[in-house]
């Protein structure tokens, strides 16, 4: 008798509460069927996009020569045509997810769509780009990504406060996701007291895991001693657990059971960052640990080859985060704080998207010139 099939683990995620989506985009898999077989045979849910994603997409391929050398001819410039090109991966991308986001009830099927990076630093020019954006694509399943930083936080509070979804980017630290998930909080009151409706707005805050382990392995190297190499490749899941801890500690609020009374969505936990950096870890690190209820696992393409491959699908993710206490209380001792390396890293994944963003626009620009 044939051996029994080994079910997909990707596939098996959503049985565990967990949505997986897509760290990814390029057009020729809006085309060619590549993003359907996902959803079909993987259980894809969701996609998520960034500027260095879609340097690489546009930079990367010849996609996109047909567009570019039309919008030559009509005169365009390079931030026009840049919008153009994104614009129109993201639309096509959340019309084959909108399915999903209709059977989901309007939990997932979602498609990211990030503000300039230049603007993290800016609250009002976010407002003014999210709204803008959220306009021109107009449909229901598309989120607004909005960095976590101390200028993003009110912009968050008050674009869900105005019924546009989010996906929080940039987080590192459970102290400025408690920010952020307190700003959500804040929003939806704000609409709930205006007579609007919040049944229908979708968050998620994204945490993001390889870049903390990879700083702060660093700092435990720079030790060589037993205990800080025990220590290596422990922070960003023990963060990530506190930051679960959070999330479900706010669900059981009094606060929360009001706005979930009025219809509210939780904001999921979405888990980002999720390669490991490191070579002499896991394929899978980031994805097996953190598998629970109300998250989202976010999955650059490599992984999810991996994943499906030899990933171990079970209910890792538990409401306890005594361990996690335990590690970064160690990683204190040596006088690691990871709420302090978490500004380091918000500078620098700023940056990390600020590079190819400005790298693409001059691609885009010598692309138009040629053409024209």
């Amino acid at each position: 008798m044939p051996s029994e099939t080994v079910p997909n683990p990707l596939a098996r995620l959503h049985a565990h509460g967990q949505s997986f989506w897509l760290d990814y985009i390029r057009r020729q898999m809006l085309h060619d069927g590549a993003l359907q077989r996902l959803i079909d045979d993987d259980g894809l849910r969701g996609m998520t996009s960034n500027p260095a994603i879609f340097e690489k997409a546009i930079a990367g391929s010849d996609d996109y020569d047909e567009q570019l050398r039309t919008l030559a001819r009509a005169g365009a410039d390079r931030d026009t045509a840049y919008e153009a090109l994104v614009l129109q991966d993201i639309a096509r991308a959340a019309d084959v997810l909108a399915p999903v986001h209709s059977a989901s009830g309007g939990i997932d099927g979602c498609v990211s769509i990030e503000v300039s990076p230049h603007l993290a630093r800016n609250t009002e020019g976010t407002l003014a780009e999210a709204r803008r954006l959220w306009s021109r694509l107009d449909r229901a399943n598309i989120m607004i990504k909005v960095p976590g930083t101390p200028e993003g936080v009110p912009a968050i509070e008050t674009l869900i406060a105005e019924g546009i979804s989010v996906n929080v980017t940039l987080l590192f630290s459970v102290s400025r996701y408690a920010e952020v998930l307190d700003a959500f909080m804040r929003g939806l009151e704000q609409r709930r007291a205006k007579g609007k409706p919040i049944d229908k707005v979708t968050s998620v805050a994204s945490f993001f895991l390889s870049r903390i382990d990879s700083l702060v392995d660093a700092r435990l190297d720079r030790y060589g001693t037993e205990p800080a190499q025990a220590l290596r490749g422990q922070a960003a899941i023990a963060c990530a657990r506190l930051a679960y801890a959070h999330f479900c500690s706010q669900r059981r609020s009094a606060r929360w059971e009001a706005l979930a009374e009025a219809g509210a969505r939780p904001q999921r936990l979405l888990w980002a960052s999720t390669s490991a950096k490191d070579p002499a870890y896991s394929d899978v690190k980031y994805v097996e640990p953190l598998i629970g209820p109300d998250t989202v696992t976010t999955l650059p393409p490599e992984t999810v080859t991996a994943f499906r491959d030899h990933g171990h699908c079970a209910h890792t993710l538990g409401e306890s985060a005594d361990d996690a206490h335990d590690i970064l209380q160690r990683l204190a001792d040596l006088d690691i704080d990871t709420d302090v390396l978490a500004d380091q890293l918000e500078a620098e994944g700023i940056d990390k998207f600020v590079q190819p963003f400005d790298a693409l626009l001059d691609t885009i620009q010598q692309r138009l010139n040629a053409a024209g």
